[in-house]
């Protein structure tokens, strides 16, 4: 076998991020009867926040804002347009999503099995920009801890994917060659650039097959797919 490690994404490629999300902001829209406050609906609720999250992470990917910017500031600005300035509300909304929803379980569809069908065949780490403290949690919640060897968080590492230090920290974690691995995540700007940038090969999981320009070793729309790569 040309690889030996396996490097993988969390959310949106085996953490099921847009289902437990979902399942969170429901049960506080409920908790908070967000409706009588100005939410006009969850579906706006769960719009507005996909597009303030999405934004947010994209800055922090980037390096032009620090974590404790997306605590503070992303129910500020989902409530913004519902002209809802409560800061005690916005604080007690913040916290309550960081405490749930790394406590959901959904899994996306396929994660278990395939982790299942490489877990003895190969060394499997996660690499992931999410923090620290929370990461745990959504593996056990997953109950997929026991097929990982290391989880290597940009806080851990001291570098945020796709700097190619993230990788070489994982790399060197198992004393394994950049050829020897290979990266399996969902988003072109993190996973595959920066596998690219440690010259580890990649996969580019796709489901919702996104056109884009960008060089992958191998695209993917289902992880199922992964058995016949590997």
């Amino acid at each position: 076998m040309k690889y030996k490690t396996i490097f993988f994404d969390l959310d949106h490629t085996l953490w099921d991020y847009d289902t437990n999300s979902k399942e969170t902001l429901s049960e506080l829209y409920d908790h908070y009867q967000l409706q009588t406050k100005g939410v006009t609906s969850l579906e706006a609720f769960n719009t507005k926040f996909s597009e303030v999250n999405e934004g947010l992470w994209s800055l922090y990917d980037r390096g032009l804002i620090g974590s404790e910017v997306i605590r503070e500031q992303r129910f500020k600005k989902i409530l913004e347009p519902f002209q809802i300035q409560d800061a005690t509300l916005i604080e007690q909304l913040s916290h309550d999503y960081l405490y749930a929803c790394p406590r959901k379980g959904a899994m996306i569809p396929g994660a278990v099995e395939i982790l299942e069908y490489l877990n003895d065949k190969y060394a499997l780490t996660l690499i992931t920009n999410g923090f620290e403290e929370i990461q745990g949690m959504k593996l056990k919640s997953g109950n997929i801890t026991h097929y990982f060897d290391h989880v290597v968080t940009s806080q851990k590492a001291g570098y945020k994917k796709p700097a190619r230090e993230i990788f070489e920290y994982a790399l060197n974690l198992h004393q394994h060659e950049a050829e020897e691995a290979i990266m399996i995540g969902d988003n072109l700007m993190t996973d595959i650039a920066g596998a690219r940038n440690a010259s580890v090969d990649s996969v580019f999981f796709n489901p919702a097959q996104k056109e884009h320009q960008e060089e992958v070793t191998h695209e993917i729309t289902s992880l199922a797919e992964l058995a016949r790569i590997l």
